[in-house]
């Protein structure tokens, strides 16, 4: 069976949904696991009697599990038959088709031949006719016909590719179908053998329950009459209970009454207090109101007052204006001069007030100064004294002095004798001794407030609250020192510019980038263990982490690198987001030196730089073990021992092992000579600041050394050990030289003691002990190095020689953990070198004789051989007492000396005996349990703690449990280590309503008892669920799991005698009746119960479903968002100290930036860093979904469980007046466990910053838009995936549906948006797989595109042009949709459908009615006559487009005429533009008459003449014009008939000797006479000009109504030549249009 279900996919099987039944019976046995019936218990029971019939049991279980999977595999099979069906039909739809379209397309190429047979001919004959223009025609249509035969050619290949692949399909459809039909009828088979089976199972199953049902019935028997016992004492304490009850009831009532009288007056206070605060917050809002009313009028007073003082000053400005300018005087200037007079009095004014404050700080500061003056005199006892005292010049000489000469104290003192004070040092010897890198002004090291010094001559400047004399603003505005406020702005604006390096902020969408425009990969460039000489290449890939596209420009490497450092960048240019570039470092080093720094490189949005960091090989040198301990040994053994030295660093050493007590001097000078030689002028400089400052007792700033991490780890090491380092010191010492002391030969080292370590290699040193002497034996030794940079190492050997006969390997003996009373024995081995047999006795300390035992006491041991004693240790509970000082009684240790005497031998032999010894007791607590109210339905548990006061672990268990209790975990069973506390559950679980009584029993594994009482009170709740506890299945973010159970209320009768009724306790039974229930969900849960509040009537149930729904907290996302957008804030300000510490580390010295950097770090430490996060943060719709696919992303699981609580009520929720609560109890009370498992999702979106909405935006109906939506399955295992139907009438598809998602895998998801109408469009695609679902939201807006013309009619006459000339016309389309619209213009004689058209009949055949070709006349060089631009574009939203027609005939021909169409997105058809035209050979036209020929010309060429015979052979043109005279019947006359000519003269760019045109129309006269007017009969018309001539007719007197009047004249045209026009008149009376 397994073999055949391995012949069809596994992702058609998992798919497939379970029946109905099978699923309940799945699901079933998840709840009723909590639950058994009674009948359960007793066979229970009785199975313990049977063993048989419990493994008969266990084969049931066994088989049923079996048959579970067979149904479910019959039901993939089902579904699998199903699908493959559906499949196949579908595929060979799709080869019906296919062939239909392959014969299509054979069809059509067979056509094609065809015409190009056709087509060939033509040719052929239009060839032998000499016509070119067809000819050219007709190879331009076989030239198409070559090209869809070759598009017919391609499209047939496809088709029959996917012909083959579809018939493929089809028949690995029907193999997998005829499996699949095997596999189902041998499942099928199966099944029916199953059914039998089950069948014999469930008949024995019914034999072992009768048996059951037999027993149990005996056993209820006997509880019956067990219970009519008790039933009598129950009654008599029931009654007592009762009366009890009732008294405290009326106690109750009485202080409930009382409590609710306070309760009553205390309510009615708060509400007088509430009142009067109310009226005195009225009162104040009303005299708010009234202060605000009374300060508006008061306002306007003001403003009213000050507009008529400002009116009055104008009226008077005004009358002052009149009355200069009727003296003749200048108003302008006099109104100038009288507000320059104002200011300057005003300017007076200030001046002379702030010259008297001026003078009274004057007065002030002078009379202060004289004050503090005759003080200071006060003060002073004598002059003398003061003469007596150094001045301060004189104390800084000599502490100058002092500090060049290396005096240690650098506090001044006050009783220097004259002569220091008068020699002063010379000025050279303070220029050699004073530097700025060793004097530094410590203000902690000098007290210059104990000295007295000599007060100055003016005391004004040298007190604390003295200002210094400013300059007045006045000055400074007149006389400004670097220039103007605006010269400085513009120099510091210039200067930010240069420093920015000319760099812009990137915003992309509204959102501005900030951070570094470039991660490059790897971060530090780290060149490790480099040898001189040697090139070491790096490549370092820079990537463009910035919203759009960015630049990257190489700026260079630090100063100190440029000698090894080389970079190898060849900019790409512009680099899109997430583009990557290439960097080539390579690094040849010169000097054998680490060294650090960094690459500069300049982006778009500002500068970064890549860390580089060259480090050279170092030696780290170890031992594995710093004591090497033998033990004992006999003299003349000997033992050896190995020692490791571990070198973990890239540069081996020589090295030699030595004891501790000798010198050895190494070769070295030829490495201190190189080491000296790569010192740079900047390296000593260092050391001589280091020396200085070491003198002076500062320690160094590591921050300024070269950072090794070896040689970091071996400076903490020998701190530790309390050894020197090399920093203390830059001397280098070669010899070491230790006072000898005498040799010890009983330890030393092996052959191996000196040699040469590699790198990352180790060397086993031995080290040999031979006792010579008894006693110990201790030496100290070292390994010493070549590498002056590795430290000396020590390690120290002891050992112990004995010589004694007889001895204890083990001189201790440990009993470990010993209990009281209990026996415990070991083992004690003695040894002998002696060569005789000797006598031993055994004794034991007389305070412990009572505990411990030696057996034998007396043994004799035969000569180099060993004998055993046998140690019996049981301790009583007096040890304490009777051991004294060898017990201790804080720790519980016994240190027991035990002695062995040898015959012959003074010094006996002792061994110790160790044991700890404890007690064996067990704590319960609390020693008692009251489980309280406990329904039938469930469980209450409560935690009992299990004290061990042993310290060895001890196994426990409790025994003898009640049915209806259960301790967990491990049933009441296990083991509990010293001095832990366990905490244990007991579960109690009554089985019907009454009273509960009973104790606990639990056992040691040394079968001590220990008791716990407990008691409880079984309820019976009236109201029952169909399942208490629910177990979701595991839930991923953001789906939604369903469970239903139901409400039961099996309550019908009040007979206690036949069932058990509702009660709680003993107490009285549950009425009968609707009871009504309400579930109390937590608060921000993701459980969902419908319905939570319902009424359930007797012996009837109610449905309730509970949905699970795990979602991420919305205050964790928040959190989420407000981290992600405060962390650029706080990265920047700590990037900005790091600059400015590298340009200080440039610039200043090595002692001086000691001070800055511990200046700098206070300052940093003070500044407020919590500033960002006081803003308020703005999360938008994107920020948010951001945040969420990012914690969705991380989510690791959780699992929670819930208890919902079901309060049950008697009576109907409908009964309830108004909102009365119903009378409930809460020991009724119901709970409903849930069980919530939340997993990451399987799947999520990793494009668009994992957000699930996909807006497509604004889409132009008719037309679609892409979005690719990319999905990850981050589960580790293979998915199969499915989707949820669209809406198949709905604008949104799915264009590539995928089936399977690999484990890691990502795809790409094609949705395509196509409206068919402006509107809003949102739908759902949820993406199934087995566990979990993920939801898509995508949402569109379809807009109408709306495009106008500026051509009325769609017609465009561009008039008459000169042969071979060309005339333009502009037009313009207007876009006023809200999307851009991409368009495109085609003429309809370059079309294919054109060219199609002119291999039909020719229109000039047809009739005019026939006729329906807007293409006409067309140049005979076969370029089109009209030409467009642009020709095609995009129109942004409300933008209008120009385009100019060009009309460029090259022969004279009056049908020019062409179409125009408008087709937006490349399929819309928006405008049709008739295109119309005529050209002459001559400047000259007319036009007017009624047509006389057909609008087509006809394929014949006309053959060109000279002009002179032109001229002779030129006829009259005709031009017929119909009037047709309109004759009413009424007795008003009608209006003449009219028509009129247009006469023109065409604008032309050749040279002519006319610029204007003459006509004249002869016979005027004879036209009169028939009724004709024609004005003007003759004029000119200037180039681009036209005149019309008005012909109206009249009949005559002597008309004829039924003889049409004809009457011709001459028309004679003269301007680059003469034309003649015949006009021939044709005038009829008609009697109604």
């Amino acid at each position: 069976m397994e073999e055949d279900a391995s012949l069809f996919p596994k992702e058609l099987l998992d798919n497939i949904p379970l029946v109905e039944d099978e699923r309940d019976e799945l699901e079933n046995p998840e709840f009723e696991v909590e639950f058994l019936p009674p009948e359960a218990g007793n066979s229970a029971d009785s199975g313990c009697l049977c063993p048989e019939k419990e493994h008969n049991t266990d084969a049931d279980i066994s088989k049923k599990k079996t048959a579970i999977p067979d149904r479910l595999q019959a039901c993939h099979l089902r579904k699998t038959l199903n699908h493959l069906e559906k499949l196949r039909e579908e595929k060979e739809l799709f080869i019906q088709k296919t062939r239909g379209e392959l014969r299509a397309c054979r069809q059509r190429m067979d056509l094609i031949t065809k015409q190009q047979a056709s087509v060939a001919a033509e040719v052929a004959a239009g060839r032998e006719a000499n016509n070119t223009a067809a000819v050219g025609r007709l190879q331009a249509v076989s030239r198409r016909l070559c090209m869809e035969l070759d598009n017919e050619r391609d499209l047939q290949s496809k088709i029959k590719a996917l012909l083959q692949k579809s018939e493929g399909t089809v028949w690995h459809i029907a193999i997998q179908e005829r499996q699949l039909e095997d596999l189902q009828k041998s499942a099928q088979d199966e099944a029916v053998a199953g059914r039998k089976c089950l069948h014999a199972q469930a008949a024995q199953q019914l034999r072992r329950e009768e048996e059951a049902l037999e027993k149990a019935e005996r056993n209820r028997l006997l509880r019956v009459r067990k219970s009519m016992h008790l039933q009598k004492e129950r009654g008599l304490r029931h009654q007592k209970l009762v009366e009890d009850a009732q008294r405290n009831h009326r106690i109750a009532v009485k202080f409930l009454k009382a409590s609710l009288r306070r309760v009553r007056e205390q309510e009615r206070q708060e509400e007088m207090k509430s009142r009067a605060h109310m009226k005195r917050r009225m009162d104040a809002v009303l005299a708010l109101k009234n202060s605000i009313t009374a300060n508006r009028e008061t306002l306007r007073k003001f403003q009213a007052w000050g507009q008529a003082k400002a009116e009055l000053a104008e009226q008077k400005t005004q009358a002052e204006k009149d009355m200069i300018l009727a003296q003749g005087g200048d108003a302008f200037k006099h109104v100038f001069h009288q507000r320059r007079c104002q200011e300057l009095e005003a300017q007076n004014r200030t001046f002379e007030e702030e010259q008297k404050l001026r003078k009274q700080e004057i007065v002030n500061r002078i009379l202060k100064e004289e004050a503090e003056e005759e003080n200071r005199k006060k003060k002073q006892s004598s002059p003398a004294k003061a003469a007596d005292r150094l001045t301060l010049r004189d104390k800084t000489w000599n502490y100058v002095t002092d500090v060049c000469e290396g005096s240690g104290t650098a506090v001044l003192s006050c009783h220097l004798p004259d002569s220091d004070g008068a020699a002063h040092p010379k000025a050279p010897q303070l220029l050699v001794a004073i530097s700025s890198e060793s004097v530094q002004g410590d203000p902690g090291n000098t007290s210059w407030e104990d000295d007295s010094l000599a007060e100055p001559e003016i005391p004004g400047l040298w007190k604390d609250d003295h200002k210094p004399y400013q300059v007045p603003k006045e000055d400074v505005d007149r006389k400004p020192v670097g220039g103007t406020k605006m010269d400085k702005d513009i120099l510091a604006r210039t200067v930010e510019k240069l420093h920015s390096r000319v760099t812009h902020k990137q915003v992309v969408s509204g959102r501005e980038f900030k951070g570094r425009p470039f991660n490059s990969k790897p971060k530090l460039i780290h060149f490790k263990d480099f040898d001189l000489g040697k090139v070491y290449k790096k490549k370092v890939t820079l990537i463009n982490a910035t919203y759009s596209i960015n630049h990257c420009k190489l700026v260079g490497v630090e100063e100190h690198l440029r000698d090894f450092i080389r970079i190898d960048f060849d900019p790409p240019g512009p680099m899109s987001a997430g583009m990557s570039c290439e960097v080539l470092v390579t690094f040849k080093p010169m000097i054998n030196k680490d060294l650090e720094g960094n690459v500069s490189f300049m982006a778009q949005t500002g500068g970064f730089s890549v860390p580089l960091k060259c480090s050279t090989k170092k030696c780290a040198l170890s031992l594995d073990k710093e004591l090497i301990d033998f033990g004992s040994y006999v003299v003349g053994e000997t033992a050896s021992r190995t020692i490791t030295l571990t070198n973990i660093g890239g540069l081996g050493t020589k090295f030699k092992f030595l004891p501790a007590s000798e010198s050895y001097e190494l070769d070295i000078s030829q490495s201190v000579m190189k080491t000296s030689s790569l010192f740079t002028d900047e390296d000593n400089d260092k050391i001589t600041s280091i020396s200085e400052q070491q003198i002076e007792g500062n320690e160094s700033s590591p921050t300024h050394m070269p950072s090794r991490k070896e040689s970091g780890k071996q400076d903490s090491k020998e701190q530790e050990e309390g050894r020197p380092t090399d920093s203390e010191g830059v001397t280098m010492t070669t010899v070491v030289t230790i006072p000898p002391e005498e040799e010890q030969t009983e330890i030393s080292l092996g052959e191996v003691t000196e040699g040469e370590i590699g790198p990352f290699s180790s060397v086993k040193v031995p080290v040999i002990f031979m006792p010579v002497i008894p006693g110990e034996v201790q030496t100290k030794f070292k390994a010493v190095f070549k590498n002056q940079q590795c430290p000396t190492l020590y390690f120290r050997v002891l050992g112990v020689a004995i010589d004694v006969p007889v001895w204890v390997p083990k001189p201790n003996v440990d009993l470990k953990m010993c209990m009281y009373d209990r026996l415990y024995q070991d083992s004690v081995v003695v040894h002998t070198r002696s060569k005789a047999a000797l006598r031993l006795k055994f004794e034991v300390c007389k305070e412990l004789r009572e505990h411990i035992e030696l057996l034998p006491e007396t043994g004799y041991i035969q000569a180099h051989s060993s004998y055993a004693v046998q140690l019996k240790f049981l301790p009583r509970h007096s040890l304490p007492e009777d051991a004294g000082k060898y017990f201790d009684k804080e720790t519980r240790v016994l240190k027991a000396p035990m002695t062995i005497r040898v015959a012959d031998q003074i010094k006996p032999v002792g061994f110790t005996v160790h044991a700890v010894v404890t007690t064996s007791d067990l704590e319960l607590s609390p020693s008692a349990v009251d489980f309280g109210y406990c329904t039938i339905y469930e469980g209450v548990r409560t935690q009992v703690s299990l004290y061990n006061h042993s310290l060895l672990p001890q196994g426990f268990g409790f025994v003898g449990l009640p049915k209806f209790v259960d301790v967990q975990p491990n049933d009441g069973f296990g083991t509990i280590l010293p001095l832990e506390m366990l905490q244990l559950d007991v579960i109690f679980q009554p089985t019907k309503a009454k009273e509960y009584n009973f104790e606990l029993v639990c056992k040691s594994e040394i079968n001590r008892c220990f008791k716990l009482a407990c008691r409880a009170v079984g309820v019976h709740p009236p109201l029952e669920l169909s399942h208490y506890q629910v177990k979701f299945a595991a839930t991923s973010l953001y789906d939604m799991s369903v469970a239903t159970l139901h409400v039961i209320n099996s309550h019908v009768s009040m007979n206690s005698l036949t069932h058990s009724v509702p009660r709680i306790g003993s107490e009285d039974p549950s009425p009968v009746g609707p009871t009504s229930f309400e579930f109390l969900l937590p608060p921000d849960s993701p459980i969902t119960i419908s319905p939570s509040v319902g009424t359930v009537l007797p012996g009837k149930r109610c449905l309730i479903q509970v949905a699970f729904r795990p979602t991420l907290p919305s205050p964790l996302i928040h959190q989420e968002d407000s981290q992600a957008l405060t962390k650029p804030v706080e990265v920047r300000p700590v990037r900005k100290d790091t600059v400015t510490q590298r340009k200080d580390l440039r610039r200043q010295s090595f002692s001086t930036l000691r001070l800055q950097n511990q200046d700098q770090l206070l300052r940093t430490s003070t500044t407020p860093t919590s500033e960002p996060y006081k803003q308020d943060l703005k999360f938008s719709s994107d920020e948010y979904q951001a945040a969420q696919a990012t914690l969705a992303r991380s989510f690791q699981g959780k699992f929670d469980k819930f208890v919902v609580p079901c309060v049950v009520a008697s009576g109907d929720t409908k009964d309830r007046k108004g909102t009365e609560p119903l009378s409930f109890s809460p020991h009724n009370t119901l709970y409903l466990e849930l069980w919530c498992p939340a997993v990451p999702p399987s799947i999520v979106v990793t494009s668009n910053k994992g957000q699930t909405i996909s807006n497509f935006g604004d889409i132009a109906v008719g037309h679609h838009g892409i979005k690719k939506v990319s999905i990850q399955n981050i589960s580790p295992e293979d998915l199969a995936v499915e989707f949820s139907m669209l809406n198949p009438n709905g604008p949104f598809v799915l264009l590539n549906p995928i089936s399977k998602l690999l484990a890691g895998e990502t795809q790409v998801l094609t949705l395509s948006f196509s409206p068919h109408e402006s509107v809003l469009a949102q739908e759902t695609l949820n993406i199934i797989t087995k566990r979990g679902t993920l939801s898509l939201t995508l949402m569109g807006t379809g807009v109408a595109s709306m495009i106008t013309c500026s051509i009325e009619g769609d017609v465009l006459d561009m008039g008459y042009v000169i042969a071979r000339e060309s005339v333009s016309s502009s037009f313009k389309l207007q876009n006023h949709s809200t999307l851009p619209i991409k368009f495109s213009l085609q003429l309809d004689s370059l079309s294919r459908s054109g060219s199609a058209a002119r291999q039909r009949l020719p229109q000039f055949l047809a009739s005019r009615a026939q006729r329906t070709e807007v293409v006409g006349t067309q140049n005979h060089s076969g370029q089109s006559v009209f030409s467009v631009v642009p020709v095609e574009g995009i129109m942004d939203p409300g933008k209008a487009q120009d385009f100019t027609v060009t009309f460029s005939p090259d022969h004279e021909s009056l049908y020019f005429s062409d179409r125009l169409q408008v087709v937006l997105f490349e399929k819309k058809l928006s405008h049709q533009i008739l295109l119309k035209g005529a050209a002459r050979e001559h400047m000259m036209f007319v036009e007017g008459g009624d047509p006389l020929d057909v609008p087509v010309e006809s394929l014949t060429a006309i053959p060109t003449c000279d002009p002179e015979r032109r001229e002779e052979a030129e006829e009259l043109k005709p031009i017929l014009v119909t009037l047709d005279y309109i004759q009413l019947d009424t007795d008003k006359p009608a209006p003449p008939a009219t028509r009129e000519l247009q006469v023109g003269c065409i604008r032309t760019t050749q040279l002519s000797p006319k610029k204007t045109v003459e006509f004249s129309l002869d016979g005027g006269t004879s036209l009169q006479h028939k009724g004709f007017t024609i004005e003007p009969s003759r004029g000119s018309v200037e180039r681009g000009q036209t005149k019309t001539l008005t012909i109206s007719w009249m009949p005559p007197a002597d008309f004829d109504p039924d003889h049409p009047l004809m009457v011709s004249a001459l028309l004679q045209l003269k301007g680059d030549v003469k034309e003649t026009y015949k006009v021939l008149f044709v005038a009829q009376v008609v009697t109604s249009p």
